[in-house]
């Protein structure tokens, strides 16, 4: 059973985090993380971001954004949808380390035309293309921080308007309500252990705060949000 801890974050390693996941196994994983995000509304945390990104550019021009970490690119899906909604343009591409994952996004997505994906190592010395907004949706708590640090450094030199992340709030209520929450609405026992071990490897509000001081050049705005989450925007100011 996944540990919680209040004073730090977890160093245990998720199950998803294995990249020989595939087949069925991992087509009810993805499932059971798209009913986490449907029922707990996680995904409109990113999209206001986003929105908020936008809010001085005009919806004539093509708009590029990147999910690092995509999974099966159900974040992308909601994102053309809210494109659509509102009259943006967008270009939507996923990246993942996971080429199972990635073929698994291909097939969910096949009937976007504007969602495309790449199956890229966020550490590699490849160039990180040049883009409007960057997104990390539940993606950080994976790594450690000076690794996060790495990360968020690379992505928002690559980014013209700014990153937004969507992270999970390190709390023992979240873990506990998890729990139950699982019981209820989960099948496997993957996304049941791996949601508990999220939640012990997420953040408090001050530890975002100190992981944006090592990130120069750079505005931030880190805000609470249902169900324990962090929205985290931050601008460039190069």
């Amino acid at each position: 059973m996944p540990k919680y801890a209040s004073t730090y974050r977890s160093t245990e390693v998720e199950i998803m985090d294995n990249f020989n996941l595939q087949g069925k196994e991992m087509e009810d994983v993805l499932t059971d993380l798209k009913i986490v995000s449907n029922l707990l509304g996680g995904a409109s945390i990113t999209l206001k971001g986003i929105k908020k990104l936008l809010t001085e550019r005009s919806k004539n021009k093509p708009i590029t954004i990147i999910d690092v970490g995509c999974g099966d690119g159900e974040m992308l899906r909601k994102c053309a949808r809210f494109g659509i909604k509102n009259g943006y343009n967008f270009n939507l591409i996923g990246l993942d380390a996971n080429p199972n994952i990635i073929l698994e996004a291909k097939e969910r997505s096949k009937n976007f035309k504007n969602i495309s994906y790449k199956t890229v190592d966020i550490f590699s010395t490849e160039a990180f293309p040049e883009v409007d907004i960057v997104l990390c949706n539940l993606f950080l708590h994976h790594f450690k921080n000076d690794d996060i640090v790495r990360i968020l450094k690379k992505v928002l030199l690559a980014s013209n308007l700014g990153v937004v992340v969507n992270d999970l709030h390190r709390s023992k209520l979240a873990f506990t309500l998890f729990k139950g929450f699982s019981r209820v609405f989960l099948k496997t026992n993957i996304a049941k252990h791996d949601g508990l071990v999220s939640v012990a490897r997420g953040f408090k509000k001050e530890e975002l705060e100190n992981l944006s001081k090592n990130i120069n050049n750079q505005q931030s705005l880190i805000r609470w949000k249902w169900a324990f989450r962090y929205q985290w925007i931050l601008k460039n100011n190069l």
